[in-house]
Protein backbone atom coordinates (compact mmCIF):
# COMPACT_ATOMS: atom_id res chain seq x y z
CA UNK A 1 0.00 0.00 0.00
CA UNK A 2 0.95 3.55 -0.81
CA UNK A 3 4.27 4.69 -2.69
CA UNK A 4 7.01 1.81 -3.02
CA UNK A 5 10.40 2.89 -5.14
CA UNK A 6 11.62 0.45 -7.12
CA UNK A 7 13.98 0.10 -10.18
CA UNK A 8 12.63 1.86 -12.50
CA UNK A 9 10.14 4.41 -11.13
CA UNK A 10 7.10 3.88 -8.10
CA UNK A 11 5.02 1.76 -7.49
CA UNK A 12 1.55 3.39 -6.37
CA UNK A 13 -1.59 1.32 -4.37
CA UNK A 14 -4.23 2.81 -2.87
CA UNK A 15 -7.72 0.96 -1.08
CA UNK A 16 -11.33 1.42 -2.26
CA UNK A 17 -14.20 -0.53 -2.36
CA UNK A 18 -16.48 2.19 -3.63
CA UNK A 19 -14.78 3.81 -6.18
CA UNK A 20 -15.29 3.10 -10.03
CA UNK A 21 -12.51 4.74 -10.61
CA UNK A 22 -9.31 6.23 -9.33
CA UNK A 23 -6.71 9.15 -10.88
CA UNK A 24 -2.88 9.06 -9.57
CA UNK A 25 -1.86 13.03 -9.77
CA UNK A 26 1.55 13.69 -9.82
CA UNK A 27 3.02 17.35 -8.86
CA UNK A 28 6.16 19.09 -9.39
CA UNK A 29 8.81 19.22 -6.10
CA UNK A 30 9.99 22.57 -6.91
CA UNK A 31 6.27 23.70 -7.72
CA UNK A 32 3.42 21.93 -5.79
CA UNK A 33 0.84 23.96 -7.53
CA UNK A 34 1.92 22.03 -10.93
CA UNK A 35 0.22 19.14 -11.95
CA UNK A 36 2.86 17.63 -14.06
CA UNK A 37 0.83 13.93 -14.95
CA UNK A 38 -1.96 11.98 -14.49
CA UNK A 39 -2.55 8.59 -14.51
CA UNK A 40 -5.85 6.56 -14.33
CA UNK A 41 -5.01 3.35 -11.91
CA UNK A 42 -6.38 -0.74 -12.33
CA UNK A 43 -8.89 -1.95 -9.84
CA UNK A 44 -7.08 -4.98 -8.40
CA UNK A 45 -7.59 -7.83 -5.72
CA UNK A 46 -9.38 -6.88 -2.40
CA UNK A 47 -10.24 -3.41 -4.11
CA UNK A 48 -6.89 -1.95 -3.97
CA UNK A 49 -6.24 0.36 -6.94
CA UNK A 50 -2.52 0.79 -8.11
CA UNK A 51 -0.14 1.35 -10.59
CA UNK A 52 3.30 1.57 -11.60
CA UNK A 53 4.95 4.59 -13.19
CA UNK A 54 8.51 4.62 -14.82
CA UNK A 55 10.95 7.90 -13.98
CA UNK A 56 9.46 8.37 -10.66
CA UNK A 57 11.95 8.69 -7.91
CA UNK A 58 11.78 9.56 -4.04
CA UNK A 59 10.36 13.87 -3.57
CA UNK A 60 7.64 13.33 -6.13
CA UNK A 61 4.75 14.78 -4.42
CA UNK A 62 1.16 12.99 -5.66
CA UNK A 63 -2.50 13.05 -4.63
CA UNK A 64 -5.78 10.97 -5.75
CA UNK A 65 -8.74 11.83 -7.28
CA UNK A 66 -11.41 9.07 -6.97
CA UNK A 67 -14.72 9.35 -8.63
CA UNK A 68 -17.94 7.80 -7.47
CA UNK A 69 -21.31 8.47 -6.30
CA UNK A 70 -22.60 11.57 -4.09
CA UNK A 71 -25.31 9.90 -2.45
CA UNK A 72 -24.60 10.76 1.53
CA UNK A 73 -27.69 8.93 2.67
CA UNK A 74 -26.26 6.00 1.74
CA UNK A 75 -22.64 6.66 2.91
CA UNK A 76 -20.80 7.48 -0.28
CA UNK A 77 -19.06 10.93 -0.45
CA UNK A 78 -17.38 11.16 -4.00
CA UNK A 79 -15.92 13.77 -5.70
CA UNK A 80 -13.19 14.14 -8.48
CA UNK A 81 -12.77 17.95 -8.08
CA UNK A 82 -10.98 16.79 -4.49
CA UNK A 83 -7.12 16.14 -4.56
CA UNK A 84 -6.82 13.47 -1.63
CA UNK A 85 -3.76 12.33 0.55
CA UNK A 86 -2.63 8.69 0.56
CA UNK A 87 -3.81 6.86 3.93
CA UNK A 88 0.02 5.42 3.87
CA UNK A 89 1.70 8.65 2.96
CA UNK A 90 4.98 8.96 4.72
CA UNK A 91 5.55 12.90 4.53
CA UNK A 92 2.94 15.59 3.86
CA UNK A 93 3.57 18.89 2.15
CA UNK A 94 1.19 21.61 2.37
CA UNK A 95 -0.40 23.96 4.67
CA UNK A 96 -2.39 21.74 7.25
CA UNK A 97 -5.84 23.25 7.63
CA UNK A 98 -9.23 23.23 6.60
CA UNK A 99 -9.76 25.61 3.88
CA UNK A 100 -13.06 26.41 2.52
CA UNK A 101 -12.22 24.59 -0.99
CA UNK A 102 -11.74 21.51 0.62
CA UNK A 103 -15.13 21.07 1.85
CA UNK A 104 -16.94 18.08 -0.12
CA UNK A 105 -20.16 18.88 -1.49
CA UNK A 106 -20.14 18.85 -5.17
CA UNK A 107 -23.19 21.26 -4.97
CA UNK A 108 -23.59 24.82 -7.56
CA UNK A 109 -25.11 26.69 -4.98
CA UNK A 110 -22.04 25.90 -2.68
CA UNK A 111 -19.34 27.23 -4.66
CA UNK A 112 -16.55 26.27 -1.97
CA UNK A 113 -17.74 22.98 -2.10
CA UNK A 114 -17.56 22.61 -6.08
CA UNK A 115 -14.52 24.01 -6.27
CA UNK A 116 -11.10 22.01 -7.54
CA UNK A 117 -8.48 22.55 -5.22
CA UNK A 118 -5.70 20.52 -7.26
CA UNK A 119 -3.48 23.42 -7.03
CA UNK A 120 -4.01 24.35 -2.44
CA UNK A 121 -4.37 21.07 -1.43
CA UNK A 122 -2.00 18.73 0.63
CA UNK A 123 -0.14 16.57 -1.33
CA UNK A 124 1.87 12.86 -0.50
CA UNK A 125 5.18 12.21 -0.58
CA UNK A 126 7.80 9.51 -2.58
CA UNK A 127 9.51 8.57 0.64
CA UNK A 128 12.87 6.53 0.55
CA UNK A 129 13.25 4.70 3.94
CA UNK A 130 17.11 4.29 3.38
CA UNK A 131 18.59 5.88 6.45
CA UNK A 132 21.76 4.87 8.55
CA UNK A 133 21.21 3.41 12.39
CA UNK A 134 24.91 2.88 13.03
CA UNK A 135 23.90 0.17 14.90
CA UNK A 136 22.33 2.22 17.59
CA UNK A 137 20.50 -0.69 19.68
CA UNK A 138 16.78 0.22 21.45
CA UNK A 139 17.06 0.58 24.97
CA UNK A 140 14.83 -2.05 26.01
CA UNK A 141 14.00 -0.41 29.18
CA UNK A 142 11.97 -3.10 31.35
CA UNK A 143 8.41 -2.08 32.89
CA UNK A 144 9.79 -1.84 36.17
CA UNK A 145 12.23 0.47 36.04
CA UNK A 146 10.79 2.96 33.26
CA UNK A 147 10.39 6.27 34.04
CA UNK A 148 7.80 8.23 31.66
CA UNK A 149 8.42 12.09 30.83
CA UNK A 150 5.48 13.70 28.49
CA UNK A 151 6.41 16.34 26.37
CA UNK A 152 5.53 18.47 23.65
CA UNK A 153 8.12 18.51 20.37
CA UNK A 154 7.25 22.44 19.97
CA UNK A 155 6.59 23.11 23.78
CA UNK A 156 9.53 21.32 25.53
CA UNK A 157 12.34 23.71 22.94
CA UNK A 158 10.81 26.29 22.13
CA UNK A 159 11.98 28.64 24.83
CA UNK A 160 15.12 26.90 25.38
CA UNK A 161 17.82 29.83 25.67
CA UNK A 162 20.53 27.41 25.38
CA UNK A 163 19.20 26.04 21.91
CA UNK A 164 19.39 27.77 18.46
CA UNK A 165 16.51 29.50 17.68
CA UNK A 166 16.46 27.50 14.14
CA UNK A 167 16.48 24.21 16.39
CA UNK A 168 13.52 25.54 18.46
CA UNK A 169 10.39 23.57 18.30
CA UNK A 170 11.90 20.69 16.50
CA UNK A 171 12.87 17.04 16.11
CA UNK A 172 16.52 18.13 15.67
CA UNK A 173 16.34 20.46 18.73
CA UNK A 174 14.79 18.27 21.12
CA UNK A 175 17.91 15.67 20.75
CA UNK A 176 20.61 18.48 21.50
CA UNK A 177 23.00 17.30 24.15
CA UNK A 178 21.95 19.46 26.90
CA UNK A 179 18.18 18.23 26.68
CA UNK A 180 19.72 14.53 26.53
CA UNK A 181 21.33 15.68 29.83
CA UNK A 182 18.98 17.07 31.60
CA UNK A 183 16.67 14.38 30.61
CA UNK A 184 19.09 11.73 32.13
CA UNK A 185 19.60 13.84 35.29
CA UNK A 186 16.49 13.22 35.71
CA UNK A 187 16.25 9.71 35.75
CA UNK A 188 13.90 9.54 32.64
CA UNK A 189 14.15 6.36 30.50
CA UNK A 190 11.47 6.93 28.39
CA UNK A 191 9.97 9.99 26.67
CA UNK A 192 6.11 10.30 25.15
CA UNK A 193 6.05 12.69 22.63
CA UNK A 194 2.18 13.93 22.21
CA UNK A 195 0.77 13.29 18.58
CA UNK A 196 3.43 13.43 16.71
CA UNK A 197 1.43 12.38 13.58
CA UNK A 198 0.55 15.12 10.56
CA UNK A 199 -2.64 16.58 12.32
CA UNK A 200 -4.54 19.80 11.22
CA UNK A 201 -5.81 23.35 12.19
CA UNK A 202 -9.30 23.30 11.82
CA UNK A 203 -10.90 26.06 10.18
CA UNK A 204 -13.24 27.52 13.61
CA UNK A 205 -9.99 27.74 15.42
CA UNK A 206 -8.02 29.50 12.57
CA UNK A 207 -10.87 32.02 12.36
CA UNK A 208 -10.01 32.87 16.07
CA UNK A 209 -6.50 33.08 15.18
CA UNK A 210 -6.11 30.07 17.07
CA UNK A 211 -4.56 26.61 16.33
CA UNK A 212 -4.36 22.86 17.22
CA UNK A 213 -1.29 23.01 19.88
CA UNK A 214 -1.78 19.57 21.18
CA UNK A 215 -2.00 17.58 18.05
CA UNK A 216 -4.82 15.90 18.71
CA UNK A 217 -6.59 16.15 15.29
CA UNK A 218 -4.50 13.50 12.81
CA UNK A 219 -4.82 13.64 9.22
CA UNK A 220 -2.22 11.10 8.35
CA UNK A 221 -1.31 8.09 10.28
CA UNK A 222 2.19 7.47 8.67
CA UNK A 223 3.59 10.83 8.19
CA UNK A 224 5.64 13.11 11.24
CA UNK A 225 3.94 16.43 11.33
CA UNK A 226 6.11 18.82 8.92
CA UNK A 227 5.65 22.08 10.94
CA UNK A 228 8.27 20.51 13.71
CA UNK A 229 10.85 19.85 11.88
CA UNK A 230 13.79 22.13 11.22
CA UNK A 231 14.47 21.11 7.71
CA UNK A 232 12.38 21.78 5.12
CA UNK A 233 12.81 20.14 1.67
CA UNK A 234 9.55 17.71 0.86
CA UNK A 235 10.54 14.11 2.89
CA UNK A 236 13.43 15.90 5.12
CA UNK A 237 11.07 15.46 8.16
CA UNK A 238 11.15 11.26 7.95
CA UNK A 239 15.18 11.97 8.05
CA UNK A 240 14.75 14.27 10.99
CA UNK A 241 12.76 12.40 13.16
CA UNK A 242 14.94 9.02 13.01
CA UNK A 243 17.70 11.30 13.57
CA UNK A 244 16.36 12.26 16.55
CA UNK A 245 15.42 8.58 17.89
CA UNK A 246 18.54 7.50 17.07
CA UNK A 247 19.73 10.25 19.46
CA UNK A 248 17.39 9.48 22.44
CA UNK A 249 18.70 5.20 22.21
CA UNK A 250 22.17 6.13 21.96
CA UNK A 251 21.59 7.87 24.83
CA UNK A 252 19.56 5.01 26.68
CA UNK A 253 15.94 6.69 26.13
CA UNK A 254 13.49 5.22 24.57
CA UNK A 255 10.48 7.00 22.46
CA UNK A 256 6.76 6.35 23.05
CA UNK A 257 4.31 8.15 20.40
CA UNK A 258 1.17 9.47 21.58
CA UNK A 259 -1.34 8.51 18.95
CA UNK A 260 -4.81 9.22 17.63
CA UNK A 261 -6.24 6.21 15.77
CA UNK A 262 -9.44 6.88 16.86
CA UNK A 263 -10.88 9.77 14.44
CA UNK A 264 -9.49 11.72 12.25
CA UNK A 265 -9.01 15.73 11.15
CA UNK A 266 -11.94 15.19 8.89
CA UNK A 267 -14.53 15.66 11.49
CA UNK A 268 -18.51 14.77 10.96
CA UNK A 269 -20.53 15.24 7.47
CA UNK A 270 -19.95 18.77 7.83
CA UNK A 271 -16.03 18.91 7.24
CA UNK A 272 -13.04 18.75 5.08
CA UNK A 273 -12.60 15.89 1.81
CA UNK A 274 -8.61 15.58 2.52
CA UNK A 275 -8.20 11.62 2.50
CA UNK A 276 -10.57 8.94 4.16
CA UNK A 277 -14.10 10.53 2.90
CA UNK A 278 -13.17 10.93 -0.24
CA UNK A 279 -11.38 7.57 -1.24
CA UNK A 280 -13.68 5.30 1.40
CA UNK A 281 -16.08 7.14 3.52
CA UNK A 282 -18.03 3.71 4.03
CA UNK A 283 -14.86 1.59 4.76
CA UNK A 284 -13.05 3.51 6.93
CA UNK A 285 -15.41 5.93 9.19
CA UNK A 286 -18.41 4.41 11.33
CA UNK A 287 -21.63 5.52 10.60
CA UNK A 288 -25.50 4.81 11.42
CA UNK A 289 -26.03 7.65 14.03
CA UNK A 290 -29.90 7.56 14.11
CA UNK A 291 -30.31 4.87 11.75
CA UNK A 292 -28.88 7.56 8.71
CA UNK A 293 -25.29 6.84 6.65
CA UNK A 294 -25.35 10.36 6.00
CA UNK A 295 -24.48 10.92 9.92
CA UNK A 296 -21.22 9.78 11.54
CA UNK A 297 -21.10 7.66 14.67
CA UNK A 298 -19.17 10.15 17.13
CA UNK A 299 -18.35 8.22 20.16
CA UNK A 300 -15.06 10.31 20.55
CA UNK A 301 -16.21 14.13 20.64
CA UNK A 302 -14.27 14.94 17.24
CA UNK A 303 -16.94 14.28 15.04
CA UNK A 304 -16.50 11.27 13.77
CA UNK A 305 -14.39 7.52 15.23
CA UNK A 306 -12.29 5.20 12.76
CA UNK A 307 -14.17 1.79 11.58
CA UNK A 308 -11.38 -0.43 13.27
CA UNK A 309 -13.37 -3.31 12.91
CA UNK A 310 -13.34 -3.02 9.01
CA UNK A 311 -10.44 -4.42 7.99
CA UNK A 312 -9.45 -1.73 5.62
CA UNK A 313 -9.28 0.57 8.88
CA UNK A 314 -7.85 -1.74 10.84
CA UNK A 315 -5.45 -3.34 8.29
CA UNK A 316 -3.92 0.61 8.23
CA UNK A 317 -3.48 0.92 11.78
CA UNK A 318 -1.61 -2.05 12.27
CA UNK A 319 0.63 -1.34 9.30
CA UNK A 320 0.69 2.44 10.60
CA UNK A 321 2.24 0.70 14.21
CA UNK A 322 4.32 -1.31 12.75
CA UNK A 323 5.90 1.29 10.07
CA UNK A 324 6.68 3.23 13.15
CA UNK A 325 8.57 0.41 15.41
CA UNK A 326 10.30 -0.89 12.26
CA UNK A 327 11.31 1.99 9.91
CA UNK A 328 11.07 4.59 12.35
CA UNK A 329 12.56 2.34 15.44
CA UNK A 330 9.76 3.77 18.03
CA UNK A 331 9.52 1.60 21.31
CA UNK A 332 5.75 1.85 22.11
CA UNK A 333 2.66 3.78 21.92
CA UNK A 334 0.32 5.39 24.44
CA UNK A 335 -3.58 5.33 22.38
CA UNK A 336 -5.88 8.33 23.03
CA UNK A 337 -9.42 7.11 23.56
CA UNK A 338 -8.12 3.45 23.51
CA UNK A 339 -11.69 1.92 23.59
CA UNK A 340 -12.90 3.58 20.38
CA UNK A 341 -10.06 1.52 18.33
CA UNK A 342 -10.56 -1.73 20.74
CA UNK A 343 -14.16 -1.98 19.93
CA UNK A 344 -15.85 -4.38 17.01
CA UNK A 345 -19.07 -3.26 15.59
CA UNK A 346 -20.29 -1.21 18.52
CA UNK A 347 -18.92 -3.14 22.13
CA UNK A 348 -15.68 -3.16 23.27
CA UNK A 349 -14.28 -6.68 24.06
CA UNK A 350 -10.99 -8.33 24.92
CA UNK A 351 -11.48 -10.72 22.18
CA UNK A 352 -12.29 -7.49 19.19
CA UNK A 353 -10.54 -7.39 16.23
CA UNK A 354 -8.08 -4.73 17.40
CA UNK A 355 -6.95 -6.88 20.16
CA UNK A 356 -6.66 -9.96 18.41
CA UNK A 357 -4.63 -9.13 15.80
CA UNK A 358 -2.10 -7.48 18.06
CA UNK A 359 -1.58 -9.86 20.44
CA UNK A 360 -0.90 -12.42 17.33
CA UNK A 361 1.74 -9.98 15.55
CA UNK A 362 5.55 -10.96 16.21
CA UNK A 363 6.27 -7.14 15.99
CA UNK A 364 3.69 -5.30 17.97
CA UNK A 365 3.15 -7.90 20.72
CA UNK A 366 6.50 -6.93 21.76
CA UNK A 367 6.34 -3.32 22.37
CA UNK A 368 5.14 -1.30 24.64
CA UNK A 369 1.32 -0.18 24.65
CA UNK A 370 -0.39 1.83 26.99
CA UNK A 371 -4.25 2.84 27.19
CA UNK A 372 -6.10 5.68 27.50
CA UNK A 373 -9.05 3.32 28.38
CA UNK A 374 -12.31 5.39 27.86
CA UNK A 375 -14.04 7.26 25.38
CA UNK A 376 -17.63 8.34 25.04
CA UNK A 377 -19.74 5.38 24.85
CA UNK A 378 -23.27 5.30 25.84
CA UNK A 379 -22.92 1.73 27.94
CA UNK A 380 -19.00 1.05 28.10
CA UNK A 381 -16.64 3.95 27.67
CA UNK A 382 -14.70 3.49 30.93
CA UNK A 383 -12.70 0.63 30.84
CA UNK A 384 -9.82 0.82 33.42
CA UNK A 385 -8.94 -2.72 34.13
CA UNK A 386 -10.04 -4.10 31.39
CA UNK A 387 -7.70 -4.34 28.59
CA UNK A 388 -5.73 -7.10 28.16
CA UNK A 389 -2.22 -8.19 29.33
CA UNK A 390 0.46 -6.82 28.52
CA UNK A 391 -1.57 -3.22 28.05
CA UNK A 392 -0.50 -0.58 30.63
CA UNK A 393 -3.52 1.86 31.06
CA UNK A 394 -3.88 4.74 32.31
CA UNK A 395 -6.13 5.16 35.50
CA UNK A 396 -8.87 8.03 35.48
CA UNK A 397 -9.82 7.83 38.75
CA UNK A 398 -6.22 7.36 40.70
CA UNK A 399 -5.52 10.47 38.65
CA UNK A 400 -8.21 12.52 39.59
CA UNK A 401 -8.08 11.26 43.37
CA UNK A 402 -4.56 12.71 43.59
CA UNK A 403 -5.26 15.66 41.91
CA UNK A 404 -8.25 16.35 44.67
CA UNK A 405 -5.47 16.05 47.32
CA UNK A 406 -2.23 17.68 46.41
CA UNK A 407 -4.32 20.59 44.73
CA UNK A 408 -4.63 23.64 47.16
CA UNK A 409 -7.89 24.93 48.73
CA UNK A 410 -10.17 27.82 46.99
CA UNK A 411 -8.83 29.77 49.85
CA UNK A 412 -4.79 29.16 49.05
CA UNK A 413 -5.76 29.50 45.44
CA UNK A 414 -7.14 33.06 46.15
Amino acid sequence: MGSRIEADGVNFAVYSRHAIAIDLCLYDPSDPERETHRVRMFHGEADVWHVRVKGVAAGTLYGFRAHGAWLPENGLRFNARKLLLDPYAKAVVGIPDSRPEMLAEPNPNHPPGSMDNGTTALKSVVISDEFDWEGVPQPEIAWKDAVFYELHVKGFTQLHPELPESLRGTYAGLCQPVLLEYLKRLGVTSVQLLPVHQHLDDSFLLKKGLTNYWGYNTLAFLAPHSEYAAAKDPGDQVREFKSMVKAFHRAGIEVILDVVYNHTAEGDERGPSLMFRGLDNMGYYRHGFAGNQMFYTNITGCGNSVASNNPAALRLILDSLRYWVTEMHVDGFRFDLAVTVARDREHFHALSPFFNALQQDPILSRVKMIAEPWDLGREDSYQVGQFPAPWRELNGKYRDTCLLYTSPSPRDRG
